[in-house]
């Protein structure tokens, strides 16, 4: 009796002591969960400065470019690499970011070779067209997914080429080649 009174006492004794080192785990789990859970809620908080920083900075070269296209025909040319467009400090800044396309208006003796590529390829794809096209029908064509993401982007870049002269806007949604007197054969490139 003795004997089982030692065992049946070595027995809690070594549940409490698994018990305390299982507390132990659970502590040091928590801890960690803690400082990781602190870290993704400062990385989500990142993640959104970053996409209100992207979406105003889009916001302002859109209203950038808009106040452009109207004053350029009244500003002069650059002259030299010193030289600006504009007196403002930040004039022509649509221009110098990276990753961001400027297109030109379209004057006479231009061809599409003064575009970024991806407007090329859409003048390219709407002057192939049998006739007027929509954006949806412009996404495949051009190698993108027909996600509405997609397309919404495709719209926004058929629109700009529209405001600046590549590109006619017939009735809303449908996109044509402009028929310029000079510069704008089928398929110039």
């Amino acid at each position: 009796m003795v004997e089982e009174a030692i065992l049946m006492g070595s027995l809690f004794e070594e549940l409490e002591a698994r018990e305390a080192t299982a507390r132990g785990r659970v502590d040091e789990l928590e801890e960690q969960l803690a400082e990781v859970t602190g870290r993704l809620e400062e990385a989500r908080e990142n993640l959104e400065r970053l996409r209100i920083a992207r979406e105003t900075v889009s916001e302002v070269i859109a209203e950038m470019s808009a106040g452009a296209s109207a004053l350029e025909d009244e500003v002069p040319e650059v002259v030299g690499e010193d030289e600006t467009r504009e007196s403002s400090a930040y004039a022509g800044a649509e221009r110098q970011m990276v990753g961001v396309l400027a297109v030109p208006h379209w004057r006479p003796g231009m061809d599409t070779s003064a575009l970024p590529k991806i407007y090329r390829d859409i003048v390219e794809v709407v002057r192939d067209a049998p006739g007027p096209v929509r954006a949806k029908q412009v996404v495949p064509r051009i190698g993108l997914p027909a996600e509405v993401g997609k397309i919404e982007g495709t719209r926004g870049k058929l629109k700009r080429l529209v405001a600046r002269g590549w590109l006619a806007e017939g009735d809303p949604g449908l996109f044509a080649p402009v028929r310029h007197g000079t510069g704008m054969g089928s398929n110039s490139s």
